[in-house]
């Protein structure tokens, strides 16, 4: 019996890698979109890569570990091993050396993640295109814009809700905030994942290379209408956001403006 489930145990690692190269190879294959959603931006090769890099490390450990158990529930079932069953207390060596390895292993990782690091959490851009506060709340993303003094907190704030548009090829920072519980403000094809907390201001930034219409989802669940706080990000050219921004400002105003009064 422990034959058979020494190749059952032997199928995980064979079928796991099997179905990581069709996946990891779906980019060709339409049908078969199960990988990374497109990178669109500036630094997301830096978190795909390290990603990978993790990926493979686990995947050795994962293979070699199935392959090792497979091994020996087939070398050692009962029914072929008579032998009685002797106590060994252990290798001191063997110890100090799984030890050292994982530990290793670690601190290659926690070295050679420092960059993408550095790139999206610690290097905020000095000068960024647009500036935007993004606030999430029970179940929708808030966003609010600076008016042409360039400050928030300004009678001629812009305000939106669940589209966030940016311009191409500029670097964004976002004033990322939570009204009422956790959230996450999640941009898969910009590689950006940063959880909202209540009280706080956290700075989010990136720079989008590609136009297009992506998601713009909570990643954490945040209460029973989680599943419908989607928006989207709308990426453009400078000219087409300066025109949404100036039809915004428009709308804003006919809207608070009363009757008759734009007239005096």
């Amino acid at each position: 019996m422990a034959k058979y489930w020494s190749w059952l145990f032997f199928l995980v690692p064979v079928l796991g890698t099997a179905l990581f190269w069709v996946s990891a190879d779906s980019q060709s294959r339409p049908l078969l979109q199960h990988w990374f959603p497109r990178d669109v931006s500036e630094y997301g090769h830096v978190i795909d890569s390290l990603f990978m890099v993790i990926l493979w490390l686990t995947g050795i450990v994962f293979i070699a570990t199935e392959v090792a158990l497979a091994w020996f529930m087939w070398r050692y079932e009962a029914h072929v091993n008579k032998k009685q069953v002797k106590f060994i207390h252990g290798s001191h060596n063997l110890e100090v050396v799984w030890t050292i390895i994982p530990a290793a292993t670690l601190l290659f990782i926690a070295i050679y993640q420092m960059n993408a690091w550095a790139e999206t959490k610690v290097r905020e851009p000095d000068n960024p295109g647009v500036r935007v506060e993004v606030t999430g709340r029970q179940f929708e993303w808030r966003l609010r814009y600076p008016g042409k003094d360039g400050s928030f907190d300004t009678p001629d704030d812009l305000y939106a809700v669940n589209v966030l548009h940016v311009p191409v090829d500029e670097d964004i920072l976002v004033e990322l905030k939570s009204e009422d519980v956790l959230h996450d403000f999640f941009l898969p094809n910009l590689r950006v994942k940063q959880d909202a907390v209540p009280g706080m201001k956290i700075p989010v930034w990136f720079r989008a290379t590609e136009t297009g219409v992506f998601d713009l989802v909570c990643a954490e669940l945040c209460g029973w209408g989680h599943y419908k706080m989607k928006g989207h990000i709308k990426i453009e050219s400078r000219e087409e956001f300066d025109a949404w921004l100036a039809e915004l400002k428009q709308k804003q105003h006919q809207a608070v403006t009363p009757p008759g009064e734009e007239e005096q």
